[in-house]
């Protein structure tokens, strides 16, 4: 072959590979900009969170979560559903949330088939519509706090902080559920979640919590050029997580094409540990990395391709695949489920000329608006404010603002409107110690002027009073003022007079034993302090109750203590929304008495048992010391120690020895008479009359029948005698 020839092959073959997809892909280059948000929409829920963890806590009665919500504006809303576990069965669930949030929050809360309880703050919570849970008024700001104090009701299973969240899924009782659902999808097990909740910051949740970001996700595209046709592309693009994990994401595209050709692509890059769940109402042409799998046909697993993970490289690959439209590019952190809806499949990206904000214009919230009308009753006023920068965050001009009565308009302040009014005149209506009225509110909308009208309520109460008893008996029979240490009392809250639409809410009693002592918590949080304090049931009336047990370890004892309960007052769930609960402090002065007469307490009992044991087992060693270092000789005769001759007795008695003859034997123990004396005598004389015993009436050793003892041997008072047996000796009568 000639060299021209040669030449112009290599030529040729060179300008092929240029003209390859990879050649065009590494290449092609666009101006990525933000698009209109008309042409798209991208939403995205998501595990990883700021700060937070998950604990494992196996055969738990009460599951305890805690939720720090930071908002950016003064009002915001919220959507909280509680997913109840499926191991379950029909079993209710109870559940201690504590929600914390920094700004007002219209809360749309949902929890089907669960016994929930939830501590929160009143005034910055509102309840879109009745929610009929148990509530705790929250009064705790500083998180580490609130976390010591939920750590009271039980262990806590989860803790998260999320910035400006629109919706929040908290699934209950996922330790095993969480495994059982990731076999069954053909996932790896679940990470062991540790026994304790330790937060951390970039935390994954897993199945736990899920929650959707308000803040709009910023879309991008670029048109390219050379290309015929139209054929658009969707980038998707997820960021690795803080740990890499095995994960599953859920990819929903919502296409308005009007032919069911091949006409748009989908490019889905993320890290090599992520595989893809595609939902698409429209044919497409797909382009991933890892593994995919359709809706339809999940069990079936397609591999995918190594792509680039750089916006330019996988903006060459949709060329690569005769793209002409860049129709959106997005970048999203490790997500769970990811939607993407697009008007159509065709047509020019209409672009900003700058990154603006995507989200449509704000308009006033009706339900939001009406939500923010709670008035106040005190001191016989009705009073509701609306705060200025509430209403111009949520985009509302008030223009008029009255009662019932059209006279009794709001006063419009710098920084407030305030309607108020006394309860004889605005059409007030009292009745059964409850104010009722209803409000009328004007306000411009984008469809112009608009109004609503609701009906709200107050609690009257100067006509009311509110008492705390104590009781020495289950019964309730008799109330008391005095009570003993060790004694066990009963205590009850009551509301006079009752009234059929009000409850008590029992939040926190206290005992104050003085200046000198603490104050001894009996009931935090409605729940009891401590092992000797326990909730009881309700009285036939509603009056909250409870006992406990008064123990003092002070001296000098205290002889006065004040009870202190902090209780709230609630309406019916009807007119939950229309009001503000009253909150009051009652108090009653107890005098201590000390149990005088009827037996000591069990402190006094136990010290006394465990000085008696001290002393007897000190002395008990004592004695055993001077036992043990005693040096006795056992050798000496008669000593304490050495075999001891038997006393001689006679076999037989005369009868004028028994007391006929005027002698009498002696009785009990005689002289032992030792070697060194000689033989002992079976009869020894008699005792002289010097020796008799005086007429005094002085008793010697000789009236008792006991001889003297030999002048030559030593006295031995350990022993029995100081020789060796003889004969029973005798004495004169006197």
């Amino acid at each position: 072959m000639p060299r021209s020839s040669l030449l112009l092959v290599l030529v040729l073959l060179l300008a092929i590979c240029n003209l390859s997809p990879t050649g065009l892909a590494e290449k092609v280059h666009c101006d990525l900009q933000p698009v209109d948000p008309k042409r798209g929409e991208v939403t995205y829920t998501t595990s990883q969170v700021p700060h937070g963890c998950v604990a494992q806590i196996p055969d738990a009665v009460l599951e305890v979560h805690v939720l720090f919500l930071e908002f950016s504006t003064e009002v915001a809303q919220l959507e909280l559903t509680l997913q109840a576990s499926k191991n379950n069965g029909s079993q209710p669930q109870e559940v201690f949330l504590v929600l914390v949030v920094n700004k007002t929050t219209l809360l749309q809360l949902q929890a089907p088939g669960i016994q929930l309880h939830l501590a929160y703050n009143p005034s910055l919570i509102i309840f879109k519509e009745p929610s009929g849970v148990n509530v705790t008024q929250l009064s705790l700001s500083v998180n580490s706090q609130i976390l010591e104090w939920a750590a009271t009701k039980g262990p806590i299973s989860s803790v998260a902080t999320l910035e400006d969240p629109s919706s929040i899924l908290l699934r209950l009782g996922q330790d095993k559920e969480s495994e059982s659902s990731d076999h069954s999808q053909g996932q790896p097990a679940a990470r062991k979640l540790p026994y304790f909740c330790l937060p951390e910051d970039h935390q994954d949740m897993g199945r736990t919590l899920e929650w959707q970001p308000r803040v709009p996700v910023p879309i991008l595209g670029c048109r390219l050029g050379g290309v015929t046709g139209h054929k658009e592309a969707h980038i998707l693009r997820i960021l690795p997580g803080p740990k890499a994990e095995p994960r599953t994401v859920t990819v929903k595209v919502e296409l308005n094409c009007t032919s069911r050709g091949l006409d748009a692509i989908l490019i889905l890059q993320g890290p090599p540990y992520v595989s893809w769940l595609i939902d698409a109402n429209h044919n497409m042409q797909i382009l991933t990395t890892g593994e995919y799998s359709f809706k339809i046909f999940s069990k079936k697993n397609i591999h995918g391709f190594v792509l680039p993970d750089t916006p330019q490289g996988l903006v060459g690959e949709a060329r690569a695949l005769n793209a002409s439209l860049v129709a959106s590019f997005v970048e999203l952190p490790l997500a769970s489920t990811v939607s993407l809806r697009a008007p159509s499949c065709s047509g020019e990206p209409q672009t900003s000329p700058a990154p603006v904000m995507t989200t449509p214009p704000e308009r006033c919230d009706p339900d939001l608006l009406r939500s923010l009308i709670r008035p106040k009753c005190t001191n016989g006023v009705m009073t509701l404010v609306l705060r200025k920068d509430h209403l111009q965050t949520m985009h509302c001009t008030i223009v008029g603002l009255t009662f019932w009565d059209p006279h009794c308009q709001a006063e419009d302040s710098s920084d407030h409107f305030i309607l108020s009014s006394t309860y004889s005149r605005c059409a007030m209506q009292v009745t059964k110690h409850v104010v009722s009225n209803e409000v009328f509110l004007n306000y411009l909308s984008t469809s112009g002027p608009s109004s609503l009208k609701k009906m709200v309520y107050c609690i009257d109460e100067d006509s009311l009073s509110f008492q705390v008893d104590l009781y020495l008996s289950p019964k309730f029979l008799q109330a008391s003022s005095t009570i003993e240490l060790g004694q066990q009392g009963f205590v009850q809250v009551s509301m006079h007079p009752e009234i059929p639409e009000a409850a008590l809410q029992l939040l926190s009693c206290y005992l104050d034993l003085g200046p000198e002592a603490d104050k001894v918590e009996l009931i935090q949080g409605q729940a009891a302090k401590g092992s000797c304090v326990n909730l009881l049931s309700p009285s036939p009336s509603g009056d909250p109750r409870f006992s406990f047990l008064l123990r003092v370890y002070m001296v000098p004892t205290p002889r006065a203590a004040a009870l202190t309960c902090n209780i709230a007052i609630h309406l019916g769930a009807r007119m939950k929304d229309a009001y503000e609960p009253v909150f009051k402090l009652v108090s009653k002065h107890l005098n201590i008495i000390s149990p005088a007469g009827k037996g000591l307490v069990l402190p006094a009992v136990l010290g006394i048992t465990f000085g008696a044991f001290l002393i007897g087992a000190l002395l008990t060693a004592a004695l055993w010391y001077i036992y043990s270092h005693t040096p006795w000789r056992s050798a000496h005769p008669g000593a304490l120690g050495a075999p001891q001759p038997a006393l001689a007795l006679p076999e037989s008695l005369s009868s004028h020895q028994l007391g006929t003859t005027g002698h009498e034997l002696a009785p009990g123990p005689q002289c032992l008479h030792s070697p060194a004396d000689g033989e002992c005598p079976l009869h020894p004389p008699l005792p002289s009359a010097s020796r008799r015993p005086a007429a005094s009436g002085d008793i010697s050793l000789e009236r008792l029948g006991v001889p003297q003892p030999h002048s030559t041997e030593p006295s031995n008072p350990g022993s029995l005698g100081c020789g060796c047996p003889g004969a029973q000796r005798e004495r004169l009568l006197p």
